[in-house]
């Protein structure tokens, strides 16, 4: 069925906080995308924030980012008082976050719930620190690098670096009150994470989540499971992740990130992958693999190279992963984001595992790549359609920017009119498009340029800042959006004349 969503980070949402977060304007925005008869909206990882404040460089993939936790909300629940956070510093520009001021406003207010909430222990708090088998090390993990002043895992003293059972012990007695802490954040965090998917769900808006292939070095994934990654006896990485060279970038893309040890992982039938993946779908209702082509192959550059030069491409785990997964943990609903140099093995288990792969419309101008693969009338029905990703600039940005021969092409395929506004006339191809899944940026649907693009892959220090403006989305655009959404036939079910008739 032909459907449509939009690409907006819980960071970017806009709140008087600083940041994006879970609550009434998390809502507002759900409210105006089933007004807008948009099936999905998709987000980044929710993950907490570490390197570069990359939410795909994240202290742990199963813990949720506290900084998304809504302090009105708090303060409705009696956890929070309005003066002991209204009134604070949280940044003079609305249009970003600042992630330094951040750290230092956000964490002091939430201890002042965590402590209410933990003096009078609700009964699902139990429940779920009982369910959740990742808490216990994300917990101590957070204690530990708290009491190591923020150092990462592999420098720590050796007892705890190599997780010796009486050393841990120890650490969890004396850090206790730290430990209840970073569990109480977490335990505020997935209850108000599951409200605002309940929220979403009853208008009949689904949730796209997003699930980095990779984790972060300096994570609790790692540290409590040195075994599963290519480290050496130091716990530090033998070989790092990345892509190689190509016509975006003459170094390559250095991401740094250990690199899983397959052959383990086969052995013990991929069960790290499985409770990851499992838990991914108890938060969301379609995942988004990132860097699917790792699974095919994977790039690999020496640990401590400054570029990608010299990395390597090694085998994957295959199509047996891919089967382990569907045996274990049923057919489930996932996008393989399928980007970048595409090899004939790699589309081979694209089309064996059966997942829609992604098409993003700037590429199909875009000189220095592939081209033809990713113009509308190229696809097929099983993919899903972006003009761009948190990873490109915005349409009015890049109109801006790119080769002025590659504007012309985009403006003569697409037949675009600045009068219209770019942006339209280049959704509107995506809707046009036969694939099944349209995704616009929520910058694209604003019309906003460069100066809102969300990330420039190998760079650090202004990316993952953009907000919108209070107010942006209007039912005005709401209904713009909607009669877009009704011509090209993507509305959900609910919303199509012949449902409405039939309820009549």
């Amino acid at each position: 069925m032909r459907s449509a969503g939009i690409l907006m980070p819980i960071s970017s949402l806009s709140s008087p906080y600083g940041i994006g977060a879970l609550g009434a304007e998390a809502r507002a925005f759900a409210d105006f995308l089933a007004a807008a008869g948009q099936s999905y909206w998709q987000i980044l990882p929710v993950c907490p924030t570490s390197y570069g404040d990359s939410p795909y460089q994240s202290f742990s993939s199963y813990a949720g980012n506290p900084y998304f936790i809504d302090l009105d909300d708090l303060a409705a629940e009696g956890l929070l008082q309005p003066e002991e956070y209204q009134g604070l510093d949280w940044g003079d520009n609305p249009q970003y976050v600042d992630y330094g001021l951040m750290y230092r406003t956000r964490y002091p207010v939430l201890r002042r719930a965590a402590d209410r909430m933990l003096a009078a222990p609700p009964p699902e708090f139990e429940a779920f620190c009982g369910e959740s088998d990742w808490l216990e090390d994300y917990a101590l993990f957070m204690a530990l690098k708290d009491r190591q002043a923020g150092d990462p895992w592999f420098s720590w003293p050796e007892e705890v670096r190599l997780r010796r059972p009486k050393a841990l012990a120890a650490a969890k007695e004396e850090l206790a009150e730290q430990v209840a802490f970073w569990k109480a954040v977490q335990f505020l965090f997935f209850r108000q994470w599951r409200a605002l998917k309940r929220y979403a769900n009853g208008k009949g808006v689904s949730i796209i989540g997003d699930l980095p292939i990779y984790v972060s070095a300096d994570s609790a994934d790692v540290w409590a499971n040195p075994d599963q990654f290519q480290l050496d006896e130091n716990g530090l990485p033998t070989e790092v992740a990345g892509c190689p060279p190509d016509g975006f970038s003459a170094d390559g893309q250095l991401w740094g990130n250990p690199l899983f040890r397959w052959d383990v992982m086969k052995e013990d039938g991929y069960q790290w992958w499985l409770r990851r993946i499992a838990f991914q779908f108890t938060i969301y209702d379609v995942l988004r693999i990132d860097h699917f082509r790792g699974f095919d192959a994977y790039y690999a550059i020496p640990y401590g190279d400054a570029t990608a030069k010299n990395g390597r491409w090694r085998p994957g785990p295959g199509l047996d992963f891919f089967k382990t997964v569907n045996k274990q943990l049923g057919r489930q609903n996932i996008i393989a984001e399928d980007l970048g140099f595409l090899t004939p093995s790699v589309r081979k288990l694209l089309r064996d595992t059966g997942y829609p792969g992604m098409k993003v419309l700037e590429f199909a101008f875009d000189s220095r790549d592939t081209g033809s693969d990713y113009l509308p009338h190229c696809y097929s029905p099983h993919c899903v359609v972006y003009t761009g990703t948190h990873d490109n600039d915005t349409i009015q940005g890049w109109m801006a920017s790119a080769p002025r021969k590659d504007v012309s092409f985009a403006k003569e395929y697409l037949r675009l009119s600045a009068r219209e506004g770019y942006h339209w006339g280049m959704m509107r191809s995506a809707w046009a498009s036969p694939a099944g899944l349209a995704v616009m940026q929520a910058q694209d649907l604003l019309g906003l340029g460069s100066e809102a693009r969300m990330n420039i892959p190998s760079t650090l220090g202004n990316n993952w800042k953009w907000r919108a403006l209070p107010g942006a989305f209007t039912p005005e655009l709401a209904r713009r959006l909607y009669r877009e959404t009704r011509v090209y036939q993507r509305l959900p079910k609910r919303q199509t004349p012949k449902a409405k008739k039939a309820r009549k």
